[in-house]
């Protein structure tokens, strides 16, 4: 399988070659026609011919193929009502048929020679919800393709798409011009204070990405002209080896979100233009290191004038790349080709960015944007630890200096000596006491016998193993949208299929609970552009982009029954308002189910579907929507944000953000008596179900199973066990008639 992998990394890495050298005023066509002999190449096929798909006369047109009569290029076309090949584009699915000819569909052209192949595999090209065309294979050998070679060609298509459209905004974004960046301002206190992003302690040197690359005295650099020109060339090939390792290493450790996330490095690094304005600064005088650092500098700012959102995603790599370059060049020994034993300082992420630098063992991360949810949960989920800060305070970090990171806490320490540096080993220490798995017990009980499961929050496949380790009692919540949300394009059926399943089998017939996709809010897909919202918290996102985007929640809804068939796999659907809501969400199951029975594919009919508890609405009807869902998932995090009108990621308002406060308590309660008079499991996720001094609340009105981060289950597993629940029920029914937050406050605390 690693094989099979890396020979389809190396195959887009070919055709991102081909492509990154295609010169702009080059016939697209010989472009397309080298693309069209790597892929039958690679995947052995007589014949790979691709279609693609015009927008105004709503015609598919043949512009390049391997093994037809290349007469037939720019002659051959069909509407999307003609053919296999049409109907693959209509239909928005693969088609592979064994003898093509026998088929209704089946359409023949005289004199482009196809009537020697039979076996024919038609796959359409995406882009999100455009259609951009179709990659046709066929062999003489009728049945000559199989599952395997649907889903290899699935995921080249998927991968074309984002390749033609990354080289269309490289070549847009070349048409700007550069000019002057502000260098950034010396730091000159000890300690600087944040917000806590991901928790954890990192040590290292700070590596500014948001200042100017080219800060150094370029006289002090003698000018070596030949060898400035070669050590140039070597260290550029250096980066794209290095780069390519890992592309490769990534996509075998997060195979679940890692889709060629270093492709857009690729493509610049081989392009051109950007390589061939650095060499003529070397050529006309200029020392290697500058030339590189100045070329970077415009990139950026061409990038950053840019009012297209893809290209101002690519301002990260082009400075990474400054910074790989330059270290290539620099000759050091002690240098890492890596980020090891540096932490980064950026003023924005997206998801795909962090996957780049857990890939090249960043020690951890400072951000001055806001930090959305998603950015700090996968963070927790790689382990890298993040602070926040204000853009203010942000400026004023020096690059290149010693760092200690406590993220827990929120605090930067600049150039720590030793006294710090000792009191953290000991903290560690105790941390890792606190955090030892070694008494986790499988069966979880209060003080008083009652038995309460601890289930695992999965964002990342990497999160299993910690799920394992503390012998987690199943999923109780798979955040499904992150393979959607760090990749440049929307997963096949395939892939989700791969990834359910590797999700399911993990757990060795524990519980597996999805969630279906929840986007929007802080949540967005930059690849999806269809939507612009003033408000995206309270607009597209979950359950009404899925019920909105049917062919990408049918998508989603068919790989998890096609993955979970023979496990204990629930379904649940995020941000429902109403009793409405859920029956149209679960009649698209239904018919999924249905689909998937008439292609032959077994179903288990018997899967539980379930409600994310998170709106007011939702509260109100909380009884009608407990008669009609086979489970209720209270997701906390969501329900306090809409319940008080509080974005949790604005720090202006944060501190109004309270789980504690008595709608929230009153709120959640009416929750579980709905469950509990209609006899259907109720659990909790989010920020709430790992707040210790609440856990006695929690259990006290009935809840007995808590969705967690898994990181959190020592100190959970703890709080559980010094629990008696009489006491807990005491407790929680005095907070219930309690309207003031003070009160509550001074409950809690006199608890603790």
């Amino acid at each position: 399988i690693k094989e099979v992998m890396k020979d389809n990394i190396e195959l887009i890495c070919d055709i991102a070659e081909r492509i990154a050298f295609a010169d702009e005023g080059e016939d697209r066509g010989v472009l397309l026609q080298d693309v069209a002999y790597s892929i039958a190449e690679h995947m052995a096929a007589d014949v790979c011919s691709i279609y693609i798909y015009d927008e105004i006369e709503k015609m598919l047109f043949l512009r390049a193929t391997q093994g037809l009569d290349i007469s037939a290029v720019g002659s051959v076309k069909l509407s999307l009502e003609e053919g296999i090949t049409g109907q693959a584009l209509r239909e928005l699915r693969p088609i592979c048929v064994g003898q093509a000819s026998k088929e209704s569909a089946y359409k023949f052209f005289p004199g482009i020679k196809e009537e020697h192949y039979e076996a024919f595999l038609a796959v359409p090209i995406m882009r999100g919800a455009r259609k951009i065309g179709v990659l046709v294979l066929q062999a003489t050998e009728c049945d000559y393709f199989k599952e395997n070679d649907v889903s290899a060609l699935r995921a080249i298509a998927t991968q074309l798409a984002t390749m033609f459209e990354s080289v269309k905004l490289l070549k847009e974004a070349r048409k700007g011009l550069g000019i002057e960046e502000t260098p950034s301002i010396a730091c000159s206190k000890d300690i600087l204070r944040g917000r806590s992003a991901s928790k954890g302690v990192a040590k290292g040197i700070s590596c500014v990405l948001d200042t100017r690359v080219d800060d150094y005295d370029k006289e002090s650099h003698p000018k070596l002209l030949g060898a400035d020109i070669n050590a140039f060339e070597s260290a550029l090939q250096l980066t794209i080896d290095q780069i390519k390792e890992l592309q490769v290493t990534t996509s075998e450790q997060l195979a679940d979100v890692a889709v060629l996330i270093f492709s857009a490095h690729l493509l610049i690094l081989e392009d051109e233009q950007f390589t061939g304005r650095i060499r003529e600064l070397i050529i006309d005088g200029v020392d290697a290191l500058y030339a590189v650092n100045t070329v970077v500098n415009e990139y950026v700012q061409i990038f950053s004038n840019s009012t297209v959102p893809m290209i101002q995603e690519k301002i990260l790599d082009v400075k990474d790349l400054g910074k790989r370059l330059g270290r290539n060049l620099s000759f050091n020994e002690e240098s890492s080709s890596d980020y090891s034993g540096q932490i980064v300082a950026v003023k924005e992420l997206l998801p795909s960015d962090i996957l780049k630098f857990s890939a090249e063992n960043v020690e951890g991360l400072i951000i001055c944007s806001g930090v959305t949810s998603h950015n700090a949960i996968i963070c927790r989920s790689l382990r890298i630890p993040m602070v926040a800060v204000s853009r203010d305070l942000f400026d004023s970090i020096p690059d290149d200096l010693p760092l200690l990171m406590d993220a827990s806490q929120g605090i930067i320490y600049f150039d720590p000596n030793d006294e710090i540096l000792n009191q953290y080993k000991e903290l560690e220490k105790t941390w890792n006491i606190l955090n030892d798995a070694s008494d986790i017990k499988d069966i979880r009980r209060t003080s008083c016998g009652e038995v309460v499961e601890i289930m695992a929050n999965i964002n990342l496949l990497s999160d299993l193993e910690p799920a394992r380790h503390f012998k987690a009692n199943g999923i109780g919540l798979y955040r499904s949208e992150f393979p959607f949300i760090v990749r440049n394009d929307f997963p096949s059926e395939e892939e989700q299929t791969h990834i359910y399943s590797r999700l399911v089998d993990s757990m060795n017939g524990l519980p597996v609970t999805l969630r279906t996709l929840d986007i929007g809010g802080d949540k967005m897909l930059s690849y999806y552009s269809n939507v612009t919202e003033a408000n995206p918290f309270l607009g597209m996102r979950a359950i009404r982009f899925s019920l909105q985007n049917r062919d990408i929640f049918s998508q989603q809804l068919r790989a998890f029954l096609r993955a979970g068939v023979k496990a204990d796999a629930r379904i649940m659907f995020p941000l429902i308002a109403s009793v409405d809501d859920f029956l149209a969400a679960r009649e698209i199951v239904f018919e999924c189910m249905d689909q998937l029975e008439d292609e032959g594919v077994q179903v288990n009919r018997q899967i539980q579907l379930g409600v994310m508890m998170e709106l007011p609405s939702a509260v109100e009807v909380a009884e009608e929507l407990a008669a009609e869902a086979d489970f209720l998932s209270i997701g906390s995090n969501d329900l306090v944000q809409y319940m008080l009108a509080v974005d949790r990621t604005n720090e202006q308002v944060s501190e109004l953000y309270k789980s504690h406060h008595p709608a929230i308590l009153r709120a959640i309660n009416r929750i579980v008596i709905a469950a509990k008079r209609a006899d259907k499991p109720v659990s909790i996720c989010g920020d709430l179900a790992t707040e210790t001094h609440m856990i006695p609340f929690l259990l006290g009105i009935g809840l007995r199973t808590l969705s967690i981060d898994i990181g959190s289950a020592p100190a959970v597993e703890r709080a559980v066990s010094l629990i008696d629940i009489a006491k807990a029920e005491k407790f929680s029914s005095k907070l219930l008639k309690m309207g003031k937050i003070q009160e509550i406050e001074a409950l809690i605390q006199d608890q603790v």
